[in-house]
């Protein structure tokens, strides 16, 4: 150790002391000995020790990490009043920027003031430093104002300015100063690349993105793996996973950074077979993964189903010591759930960090998965108790328990909860809640949610949206995507496909085609729930060319979108492509669910196809759906529209649970065969048993009465709708009422009736009254309601046919020819007579007259023959009511036989005597071919059943089960 004694011997002079104690110190931090140069500088006199001096200290203390030393020689430099030079400020600054308690210390403002005040603000190395500072810290606007009034900025000015934005989050402020940047011909570094490219990557600008790409490439810059490893992040969460595996092969070094990158990329867009193997590859090139490749790769397995994998890379997790990583932790737990192994992961979730509020809330999705409400709400209440507070993804996934269990109850109490804890206007918790409430048809409680929310978001719309549509309120959700797209607000494919959905609801086809358009120029244009809306709304509007067409486009077809045919076809009426989809869907392997066999029941019922019917209920009862009480609900009306009541008495006697629709459907079907009586008798027992009748249960049970001519009673049921059920009738229970009152020849009551309706007739109640003024030969009433009639249906040609048969019935033929010349002139064409039969499952139509089948001279005759017989036993043929004397001396009568009778004669030569005869007919069957069937009936000795467009009629040995009254 060299004293001050000697150093004092050597030098004559202060000068010469100053360069000798300088070049000391200079020597001893060279050497690392920090000690004995600070031993130096404090013996050597004060004013001996310049600013030169000083920065050697500095220097030395700063290359050492010292930066507590550093800062504190600093403090003592000025308080002996040394002026600081840039290169003090520098190793001060860069001490402050490596050590954040001397930066507590100082405050970068002070020391900013301290620059200013020693006039060294525009000297490029502090500014620099400075920028640095105040970046690193989270002040990048007072380092933007630094670069700002810099005169002079080198290379590293711009690396530090365009580092800070980074660093803050401010991508948008880093590209811009980029492009200043390279304005300004300031050669960019790798380093200004990789951040640029972070920066793109983050906000998702791919354009920019590939034009930096091409940048690196003319600069030489693809072999550094910074550069490289940004591009291939920029690439992989772009989604751009093919020029991300490109420039992947082509780096010439690769490191864990490089591999992390791609797999992440590869796992987040579903791509996990190659994130697995690519994985396998990492291993083989001795990198170790880090903690998000682990949670990715877990992920990957997670969304494969590949618990096996996933359980080897938990023993790698753990032999590596990451399980406590709470990424890592979340990643095994949601691999567990989502592979079912709810066991395994309880029990990781009991020996893990429990404080760890993400855990518990996969559990929340794992439990709510396999509908476990009580184990659900078991957690909930738990992780309340250890003193977690829910968060935004817990109160949904709770949420979602109790809507898919149908636990409404519940999800009310957690509603309040979310009130009180504050949550009741964050987006994600209400689209839940608005969700919740739309599914249990609490369509009020979610508007008022909805209405509630200050921010926009997509998925509150979007649930509202569907929530109207699945209760069929078409208009309203048409009406709130409208507003929807006038605020600005893009959908998304699951608004695109409820929109649709609600179009085919209204069979609204144009609208839904420009809904299409809308979904394909927003880039849905292969999205499957779209596809599958697409299918059932050209299904449903009737246009089949359509419906195949967007069924072919969906490569991956799932039931939703069979169903989508099945269905849609049957509610447009075509009822035979429906059955035709049905038989083709289990050709290709499809599995029926219970929507596609109600949709293929419904299909053969009003086909009234029974026996392609009792194929599907073979079926049924082979899927086990026979168990549901939905499958047999449609059985009993399938059994019912096709004439064997006896089938569907039987079923619905055998089922275990019965609902409201159960007890309808029987009712219904017992009021449509004329067996009023029966029907009664099941309402009286439903009501006894405490079923709640509805809406539709009244109408089965006034149109019984109706067609039996119970008429107190029927009035007597028709008021205790509102007096004991709180139930409002709708313009169906008033024509039924009306119907009744009708039928019974009681015209001025049912008049009288019409006048104090609360609600406005429509034209079905018109039409009623008008039916029964023709039975009941009541011009004057007749003619009031078929003037009402022309008023709001002009277009229908029933009216006119009604009206003209009331003046036939009544003789006055030139009236009747009046309405007719009306008609022509108008262009209306009356819907021709038309009656089916299956014989030899083959569908049999035809026509009055008809002469076109290839037995029609064969069934003519068996006609005239039949005519003879039934003549024999009191037949009159009535046609009087059609037409008068003069038409009947001009028409050939074997050309004006109705369709029914050529209908029965038909399946009375080609059936066998054990097989009943069914007949099914578009319009109501005349009092002649009424009284004409009676006869047949009783002479050829078989059964007929004939369903007219109001009713079944059982004709057996000359007796109809209508008694004469329909």
């Amino acid at each position: 150790m060299v004293s001050n004694r000697i150093i004092h011997s050597l030098c004559k002079s202060s000068d010469c002391l100053r360069k000798i104690g300088a070049r000391f110190l200079d020597i001893y931090v060279a050497g690392g000995d920090l000690s004995s140069a600070l031993q130096i500088f404090d013996n050597l006199p004060s004013g001996i020790r310049n600013v030169s001096c000083w920065n050697i200290l500095l220097s030395g203390f700063s290359r050492m990490k010292r930066n507590d030393t550093v800062i504190n020689l600093f403090s003592r430099m000025i308080r002996e009043d040394v002026n600081p030079d840039e290169f003090t400020f520098s190793e001060v600054l860069q001490a402050c920027s490596d050590n954040k308690a001397a930066f507590c210390f100082w405050g970068v403002q002070q020391i900013h003031a301290l620059i200013m005040r020693y006039g060294l603000g525009l000297q490029l190395v502090v500014s620099n430093r400075l920028i640095d500072l105040y970046s690193k810290n989270g002040f990048v606007n007072s380092a933007k104002r630094v670069f700002e009034d810099m005169v002079v900025r080198d290379s590293s000015s711009w690396v530090a300015m365009l580092s800070g934005f980074c660093k803050n989050n401010r991508e948008e402020d880093a590209i811009l100063l980029y492009k200043d940047m390279r304005k300004f011909g300031v050669i960019p570094t790798p380093y200004v690349f990789s951040s640029v490219i972070s920066a793109s990557t983050k906000i998702e600008a791919f354009n920019l993105g590939e034009q930096l790409h091409a940048s690196i490439y003319k600069w030489g810059f693809l072999s550094n793996v910074f550069v490289s490893n940004a591009l291939v992040t920029l690439y992989s969460r772009c989604g751009y996973l093919t020029l991300a595996e490109q420039v992947f092969v082509e780096m010439p070094q690769k490191d864990g950074v490089t591999y992390n990158s791609l797999i992440s990329g590869l796992s987040l867009k579903g791509f996990s077979d190659k994130a697995l193997q690519l994985f396998e590859k990492m291993q083989l090139s001795s990198l170790k993964p880090d903690c998000v490749t682990i949670a990715s790769l877990l992920g990957a397995c997670a969304s494969l189903g590949a618990l096996q994998k996933g359980r080897q890379l938990h023993s790698y997790a753990t032999k590596a010591g990451l399980c406590s990583d709470n990424i890592i932790e979340g990643s095994l737990l949601d691999l567990y759930v989502k592979c079912s192994d709810i066991e395994t992961a309880h029990k990781f979730f009991l020996g893990s960090q429990m404080q760890n509020i993400v855990l518990w809330n996969v559990m929340l999705v794992g439990y709510g998965q396999m509908g476990d409400l009580d184990e659900s709400f078991q957690i909930f209440s738990q992780m309340q108790f250890k003193g977690l507070q829910p968060n935004q993804y817990t109160y949904p996934s709770i949420l979602r328990t109790c809507t898919s269990v149908g636990a409404l109850y519940l999800g009310e109490q957690i509603h309040s909860q979310v009130f009180k804890t504050g949550f009741w206007q964050n987006v994600y918790v209400c689209s839940v809640l608005i969700d919740m409430y739309a599914k249990h048809e609490k369509l009020d409680a979610a508007e008022k949610i909805f209405w509630r929310l200050n921010e926009e978001d997509v998925v509150s719309w979007t649930s509202m949206i569907a929530g109207y549509a699945q209760h069929d309120f078409f208009v309203e959700a048409l009406k709130l995507f409208r507003k929807m797209q006038d605020r600005g607000i893009r959908s998304d494919n699951i608004g695109f496909a409820s929109a649709i959905s609600a179009c085919a609801g209204i069979q609204a086809l144009d609208q839904g085609r420009q809904i299409h358009a809308q979904s394909v120029v927003s880039g849905y244009s292969l999205d499957h729930s779209i596809g599958n809306a697409l299918i059932f709304l050209y299904a449903r509007c009737g246009r089949k060319q359509d419906a195949y067409a967007a069924f072919d486009k969906i490569d991956t077809k799932d039931i939703i979108s069979w169903n989508g045919l099945v269905s849609g076809f049957a509610q447009s009426g075509f009822c035979e492509e429906a059955l035709k989809v049905f038989s083709r869907l289990h050709g290709d392997g499809a599995e029926a669910n219970m929507f596609t066999y109600g949709s293929a029941v419904s299909a053969a019922a009003n086909t009234t196809n029974i026996k392609q019917g009792k194929q599907i209920h073979v079926r049924i009862i082979k899927t086990g759906y026979n168990a549901e009480t939905e499958a047999s609900n449609v059985l009993i009306t399938l059994y019912a529209k096709c004439g064997s009541l006896v089938d569907a008495r039987k079923e619905f006697l055998e089922m275990q649970n019965k609902n409201d629709v159960s007890w309808n459907a029987m009712i219904t079907g017992y009021s449509q065969h004329g067996r009023g009586n029966e029907a009664i008798k099941l309402f009286e027992e439903m009501r006894h048993l405490g079923v709640k009748p509805n809406h539709v249960t009244y109408l089965g049970v006034l149109s019984a009465c109706s067609h039996v001519g119970l008429v107190d009673k029927g009035l007597c049921y028709f008021n205790s709708m509102s007096k004991d059920y709180g139930l409002t009738p709708n313009l169906e229970h008033y024509a039924s009422v009306v119907d009744i009152l009708g039928r019974a020849g009681h015209l001025q009551r049912a008049m009288k009736f019409l006048e104090t309706m609360p609600i406005e007739p429509d034209a079905m109640i018109w039409r009623t009254l008008l039916s029964a003024s023709i039975v009941h030969k009541n011009i004057e009433i007749g003619e009031e309601a078929g003037h009402r009639l022309l008023e709001l249906e002009p277009q229908d040609s029933a009216t006119y046919v009604l009206l003209s048969n009331l003046y036939a019935v009544l003789g006055r033929w030139d009236s009747r020819n009046q309405t007719r010349l009306l008609m022509k002139d108008r262009g209306i064409k009356k819907e021709p007579g038309r009656s089916w039969i299956e014989v030899k499952n083959t569908i049999h139509a035809f026509f009055v007259g008809d002469r076109l089948h290839p037995l029609a001279n064969h069934i003519h005759d068996f006609v005239e023959e039949l005519n003879k017989r039934v003549v024999m036993i009191g037949y009159v043929q009535d046609n009087n009511s059609l037409w008068n004397d003069l038409e009947l001396g001009q028409k050939d009568p074997t050309a004006y036989i109705h369709s029914e009778k050529l209908a029965i004669a038909f399946g009375l030569l080609s059936l066998p005597e054990m097989i009943p005869i069914r007949v099914m007919k578009n319009l109501r069957v005349c009092s002649d071919c009424h009284n004409w069937i009676k006869c047949v009936s009783k002479v050829a000795d078989r059964a007929l059943v004939v369903r007219d467009a109001y009713r079944f009629h059982h004709f057996a040995d000359g007796t109809c089960s209508c008694n004469d009254f329909w």
